[in-house]
C-alpha cells in the first residue's frame, strides 16, 4: 500500500472544506503519479435538497470535482508542491455511465499520465461496486497559494 490519508490529512494538503471536500479518504497511490481515493455518499449531503427532490442523484460536475480531487491530492502530496493549490483546467471526454446515488460508496483512481512544469493531466475513473460511473482526461495547473 502506498499513500493513505484520512479526511484529516486530506485537509492538510487540498484547501476544499464543507460542502465541497468530496473525499473522504485516500487509500492508495504514489505522490506525483497517481492516488485513489473514497466518497461515502449519504443523503444528507447538501446538494441533494436541490439534486433532486425525490429522486436523489449526485451531480455529475461533483463526481468530476471528486476526481479532481483526488488527483489533487496525487499532485499536492509531493513535498516541493505543500501548500501550493491545484486549478482546474480543463475536463476532456467526460463520460458518464451510471447514476450515484445515497449509499453508494464511490471509488476513484487519477493517474497523472503528462506534466509539464505547473501543468498536468490525468486520466480518472470513478466506480461503484466495481461499476464504471465516469471516467475523463483532467488538466489541471499548479499555482502558488499566494497567487
Amino acid at each position: 500500500m502506498g499513500m493513505q490519508y484520512d479526511s484529516n490529512e486530506i485537509a492538510g494538503i487540498l484547501p476544499h472544506r464543507y460542502p465541497f471536500a468530496l473525499v473522504d479518504k485516500i487509500v492508495d497511490g504514489e505522490p506525483g503519479q497517481w492516488a485513489k481515493g473514497v466518497k461515502c455518499v449519504t443523503v444528507n449531503e447538501p446538494f441533494f435538497q436541490g439534486h433532486f427532490p425525490g429522486k436523489h442523484v449526485m451531480p455529475g460536475v461533483l463526481l468530476i470535482e471528486a476526481m479532481a480531487q483526488v488527483g489533487g491530492v496525487a499532485i499536492l502530496a509531493l513535498p516541493e508542491n505543500r501548500g501550493k493549490l491545484a486549478f482546474l483546467g480543463r475536463v476532456k471526454d467526460a463520460r458518464f455511465k451510471r447514476q450515484v446515488v445515497p449509499g453508494d460508496v464511490v471509488e476513484m483512481e487519477c493517474r497523472l499520465t503528462r506534466r509539464r512544469g505547473p501543468i498536468g493531466v490525468g486520466e480518472c475513473t470513478a466506480t461503484v461496486n466495481g461499476e464504471i460511473v465516469v471516467t475523463a482526461e483532467i488538466t489541471f495547473a499548479i499555482s502558488s497559494a499566494e497567487a
